[in-house]
């Protein structure tokens, strides 16, 4: 069984930088896609950020292309979200989540992924 804990949430004013965590349990971490995901009160959840099982390859939503940056550390079976640059329509829990396999089509889709974590929460003032 895998588990996914998120942590590095918190309050911070838009313009401001965080860094999200997700470790991973219970599973082989480096054979498998990551990803993070988001939803904001009211909406539906939508994709962020995808990494491949190296870290060779990322897929962004546009809305956070440049400002966040995913990646991983397969020794330490952790993946990151660095978010700069952070605005006010960034603030939502942030989720991470496994994927199925190595590699995932199409990455943005949540059904291409089979584990989450509890989610931690991202709040941007402005």
């Amino acid at each position: 069984q895998v588990q996914l804990v998120e942590s590095g949430g918190g309050l911070v004013q838009a313009g401001g930088s965080l860094r999200l965590s997700c470790a991973a349990s219970g599973g082989t971490f480096g054979s498998y896609a990551m990803a993070w995901f988001r939803q904001a009160p009211g909406k539906e959840r939508e994709f962020v950020a995808h990494i491949g099982w190296n870290g060779g390859s990322t897929f962004y939503a546009d809305s956070v292309k440049v400002r966040f940056t995913i990646s991983r550390d397969n020794a330490k079976n952790t993946v990151y979200l660095q978010m700069n640059s952070l605005k006010p329509e960034d603030t939502a829990v942030y989720y991470c989540a496994k994927g199925k396999s190595s590699i995932v089509y199409p990455p943005s889709f949540s059904r291409s992924y089979d584990y989450w974590g509890q989610g931690t929460q991202v709040t941007v003032s402005s």
